[in-house]
């Protein structure tokens, strides 16, 4: 299968996931029953992200022009894929890369997220059979040239012994911040909250931490997030906000709260679901300078990334900042 082969079954790929195909509305159906923080609305959101972002035939040549990619993939090597589960086809961007580079997919799918990337990869195999040549579903990799894992800190430490023979890239815990100045519009605001809240703050590009002036008016960043209020109608969303809550009652801790989310002033710049930190800062500059980047997957702000776009990541946003493509491409060049 050559390079326009594959470019075209992607474009075909993404018609059929904005498609109302029967057997791919019940595939997500599905994926709701089995692991209920996929939402309804937050399947379609990743859903419609993918498709518009990166299934595009003007946007995926615009983003391998930066590449010399072969035609045809002469030596084409297995790459052992390590799929997360916090949100819907969290790891569909591996996916592409390996696919689109022409080398083996084999792919060990979460146990959250098992149902849509298989759903989708079956149905390329009935349009081209020779799919199934280079993608693969697996429960182990053993045997894999390449590896490309997304974990936990802890899972993490497992993959670099697993694989350190190998090339491989190995992705920990991620998270994002936002540096607020205190002139952001309620339009800016209510975008934050969708960077903040947006599939339940589960994601690595969803903000946990936001970093304020002294003197910070919470009053409209409060009325802000009221936009997913509705989220403590969701049972598991509720039992952890009242777990946070209870323990900030018990612990005599300070916090604010407009019903949903809790506010809480904290260091870290991971917060537990259903709660943001947020801490002071003087100068932005000794914001930037103290972040511990490997820990920041995105910086929100005035002078960075625009609010509400964190979580519809171009195709050619890698994540960690590591070139997934490059990667690939440069397998080949070892293998010789």
């Amino acid at each position: 299968m050559d390079l326009n082969e594959r470019i075209d079954l992607l474009i075909q790929l993404g018609k059929y996931m904005l498609s109302d195909d029967e057997k791919w509305l019940q595939a997500r159906t599905i994926a709701h029953n089995r692991n209920s923080w996929f939402t309804h609305q937050h399947i379609d959101t990743s859903v419609h992200s993918i498709a518009s972002a990166f299934l595009q035939q003007s946007i995926i040549e615009s983003w391998l022009r930066k590449y010399n990619m072969p035609k045809i993939n002469q030596n084409p090597l297995s790459v052992g894929i390590v799929m997360a589960g916090n949100i819907p086809l969290v790891g569909f961007h591996d996916f592409l890369c390996t696919f689109i580079t022409g080398h083996q997919s084999v792919i060990k799918l979460s146990s959250k997220d098992n149902i849509l990337l298989k759903h989708l990869i079956e149905k390329m195999y009935e349009w081209n059979n020779e799919v199934q040549e280079l993608v693969k579903l697996s429960d182990t990799l053993k045997g894999c040239n390449a590896y490309i894992a997304t974990g936990s800190n802890n899972s993490s430490r497992y993959f670099e012994y697993y694989f350190y023979k190998y090339p491989h890239i190995i992705r920990r815990n991620r998270t994002s911040v936002a540096i607020l100045g205190g002139k952001e519009t309620k339009k800016e605001l209510e975008e934050l909250a969708d960077d903040i809240c947006l599939y339940f703050g589960l994601g690595c590009r969803n903000v946990t931490h936001i970093f304020i002036p002294p003197n910070y008016n919470f009053t409209t960043l409060l009325e802000a997030l009221k936009k997913y209020t509705y989220f403590i109608d969701f049972h598991k969303y509720k039992n952890n906000y009242d777990y946070q809550l209870a323990l900030h009652l018990l612990n005599n801790t300070s916090y604010m709260s407009n019903g949903s989310i809790l506010l809480v002033e904290n260091e870290s710049l991971f917060s537990p679901i259903a709660q943001l930190h947020y801490s002071y800062y003087q100068k932005e500059n000794d914001v930037i300078n103290k972040l511990p980047m490997e820990d920041v997957q995105c910086v929100i702000g005035h002078n960075f990334t625009a609010f509400g776009q964190t979580q519809n990541p171009s195709i050619s946003d890698y994540s960690d900042g590591v070139d997934t493509i490059q990667f690939l491409l440069s397998l080949n060049k070892q293998q010789k």
